[in-house]
C-alpha cells in the first residue's frame, strides 16, 4: 500500500460550506481597515464636541434634556457626513473602474456591498455611542434622581445606520467624485425641512427623527412621568425600513448575484419599505397628550402614571419643595423667592408652602404652540404651584445663578401680590361713580398698589415687571415708601389686621401706616 492510498480523503462540501462566511468575515476585517469612515472619526469626535457635549453640559444634569440633545444636535451634526462618507465608500468600485474586477470574485457583489456597508456603519456607531457614553457618563456622576432614557439613544443609532444605508445606495447606484457631497447636502436639507414641517404641525412630520415628543419642552417629560417611547419605536421601525429598502435596492440588479440572492434582495427591499410605510402610518394616527406623543396602537397605558418621588425641601417660614431631579435648583428658587414668602408668611390666602409641578399643558392649535401655565396658588390650605419649564436654567444661554433668580423673581412675584391684595388691574371695580381710566385709579386701588410697591421693594423685585408702577413723587409713590421703611414686624402686624379690608377695597391711600 503506498502512502498515497494511505492519506485521508478529504471531503469537498464541509471547506465549501464554511468558505463563504470565512471570506465575508476576512473581507469585514479588511474593510474595517481601509474604511473612509475611519478617518472620519476626529472630525466627528470634534463635530460630538461642539454641537452636543458642550450645549449638554451647559444644561442642568437632567437625563431627559441631555438625552434630547443627543437625539437632535448630534444627528443634525453626525448624519449628513456620515451618509457622505457612506456615499463616498459606495461609489468606490464605479469611481476606480473596478466593477468587472469585483465581479468575478469567489463572493457576490451584493455581499461584498454589505461587507462595505456594514464596516462604515460600525464605525459610524463608534463614533455616535462613544459620545453617547461620555455625555451619560458624566450625566451619571452628575444627576440626583432618574436614570438614562435610551429610547432616544436608539433613535440616534438608527439613523446613524440609516444615514449609512442611504449614502451607501446612493453612492453605488450613482457613482461620481460628487456623490458623497451631494448625499451629504440632500441629508442636511432634508433633516431641514422635516424640522420645519413639525414647527408647522405636519401630522406626518411627527415620524423625522429630530423630533422627541413634540411641542412638549424637554425638561417636561421623563421626569413627572415616565418617557413615551410610541414616537421612539415608530421612528426606529420607520429608520429600519428605509435602510432595509436602500440595502434591497442594491441586491436586485443582475450584477449582484445569483438568481436567489436576487429574491433575497426583494423579499429584503419590500419588507423595509412595507416597515417604513408602516411607521409612517401609525406616526398619522400620534396625538399630543399630557406627557408627550401618544401613538394608540403602541401605547400602554401604564406609561401615564405619574412617578413616586419624595421633594426635597427648604427649611423656611415657607417650605419650597421641588423634585428631587431639581436638587441644585433649590437654593436658587428659595432665594428668588424667599423674601416675598417671609413677607406674607400667615396672611390670610397666603401660601403655606411652594410645591414644583409638572407642565402637562398643550395648546391643540394649528400652530402647535405650547402655553407655559405659570404659578398659582390654591388649595386648602393654600399652596403656591410652581412650574419651572420654560425657564432658562443657569448656564444655558449665558444665564447665571442671579439672573434665574431675577426671572423667577419677575415671574412669581406679581402673581403672590395680585392674588393676596389686588389692585393689579388699576380700576377701582366697586366705584359708585362710574367707570374710572386706567391713569387714574381710585384712591383704594391705589392703597392697593402702594401696599403692593412696598413689598416687592422689600423683596427686591424692580416696579414695572408686573407691579404697578407708581408715579415718583406721587402720593402712592411717598406711601408706598413709607410703608416699606416700617420694620418687618410692623408691617406684618399690620397685614395680619388689615390685608381683608385692603383686598376689598375698603381702606384708602390716606388709611395706609
Amino acid at each position: 500500500m503506498t502512502a498515497a492510498t494511505d492519506a485521508p480523503v478529504r471531503h469537498g462540501p464541509p471547506r465549501a460550506a464554511s468558505a463563504g462566511p470565512l471570506t465575508a468575515a476576512r473581507l469585514l476585517r479588511i474593510e474595517l481597515r481601509r474604511n473612509a469612515m475611519l478617518w472620519m472619526l476626529p472630525l466627528l469626535a470634534a463635530l460630538f464636541w461642539f454641537s452636543t457635549y458642550r450645549p449638554s453640559m451647559a444644561l442642568p444634569p437632567l437625563w431627559n434634556l441631555r438625552g434630547t440633545m443627543l437625539q437632535q444636535q448630534a444627528l443634525l451634526a453626525f448624519a449628513p457626513l456620515v451618509a457622505g462618507a457612506a456615499a463616498w465608500m459606495g461609489s468606490r468600485e464605479g469611481r476606480r473602474g473596478s466593477a468587472d474586477l469585483v465581479g468575478v470574485t469567489a463572493l457576490p457583489r451584493w455581499a461584498g456591498q454589505l461587507a462595505t456597508w456594514a464596516a462604515t456603519t460600525c464605525w459610524a456607531m463608534v463614533a455616535y455611542l462613544g459620545g453617547v457614553a461620555v455625555v451619560y457618563g458624566i450625566t451619571a456622576r452628575q444627576a440626583t434622581w432618574g436614570g438614562p432614557l435610551w429610547w432616544p439613544v436608539a433613535v440616534g443609532a438608527a439613523m446613524a445606520a440609516a444615514s449609512c444605508a442611504l449614502g451607501f445606495a446612493a453612492g453605488a447606484l450613482l457613482p461620481g467624485r460628487f456623490s458623497a457631497p451631494l448625499v451629504a447636502v440632500a441629508v442636511f436639507l432634508a433633516l431641514g425641512a422635516g424640522a420645519i414641517a413639525i414647527e408647522h404641525n405636519s401630522t406626518y412630520a411627527q415620524i423625522w427623527p429630530l423630533n422627541v415628543q413634540g411641542a412638549l419642552p424637554p425638561d417636561a417629560f421623563g421626569v413627572f412621568s415616565p418617557y413615551l417611547p410610541d414616537l421612539a419605536i415608530t421612528q426606529v421601525l420607520f429608520l429600519a425600513g428605509l435602510a432595509a429598502a436602500a440595502l434591497g435596492a442594491l441586491g436586485l440588479r443582475a450584477a449582484a448575484g445569483g438568481r436567489w440572492l436576487r429574491c433575497a434582495a426583494a423579499v429584503a427591499a419590500a419588507a423595509g419599505l412595507a416597515a417604513a410605510g408602516t411607521g409612517v402610518g401609525l406616526a398619522g394616527t400620534a396625538r399630543p397628550e399630557a406627557h408627550g406623543i401618544v401613538i394608540p396602537a403602541l401605547h400602554d397605558a401604564a406609561s401615564d402614571k405619574p412617578i413616586a418621588y419624595t421633594p426635597v425641601c427648604s427649611h423656611a417660614a415657607v417650605p419650597v419643595c421641588l423634585h428631587p431631579a431639581y436638587r441644585s435648583f433649590l437654593p436658587a428658587v428659595t432665594a428668588a423667592l424667599g423674601p416675598l414668602l417671609g413677607e406674607v408668611a400667615g396672611l390670610p390666602g397666603a401660601p403655606v408652602r411652594v410645591w414644583q409641578v409638572a407642565f402637562t399643558h398643550l395648546q391643540l392649535r394649528p400652530h402647535n404652540g405650547v402655553e407655559l401655565g405659570g404659578p398659582v396658588i390654591g388649595g386648602s390650605p393654600p399652596v403656591l404651584s410652581l412650574p419651572l419649564s420654560g425657564m432658562t436654567p443657569p448656564g444655558e444661554e449665558h444665564t447665571t445663578t442671579a439672573e434665574f433668580i431675577r426671572q423667577l423673581r419677575e415671574q412669581v412675584s406679581p402673581m403672590i401680590l395680585n392674588t393676596l391684595i389686588g389692585g393689579g388691574d388699576q380700576q377701582d371695580t366697586n366705584s359708585q361713580q362710574g367707570k374710572r381710566s386706567a391713569q387714574q385709579p381710585s384712591p383704594r386701588v391705589l392703597a392697593q398698589q402702594a401696599i403692593q410697591a412696598a413689598l416687592a421693594q422689600v423683596a427686591g423685585v424692580p416696579p414695572g415687571n408686573g407691579v404697578p408702577p407708581l408715579p415718583p413723587g406721587s402720593p402712592a409713590d411717598a406711601a408706598a415708601k413709607r410703608f416699606a421703611a416700617l420694620p418687618a414686624a410692623t408691617r406684618h402686624a399690620w397685614l395680619v389686621d388689615h390685608l381683608t379690608a385692603l383686598r376689598a377695597g375698603q381702606i384708602t391711600l390716606g388709611e395706609l401706616p
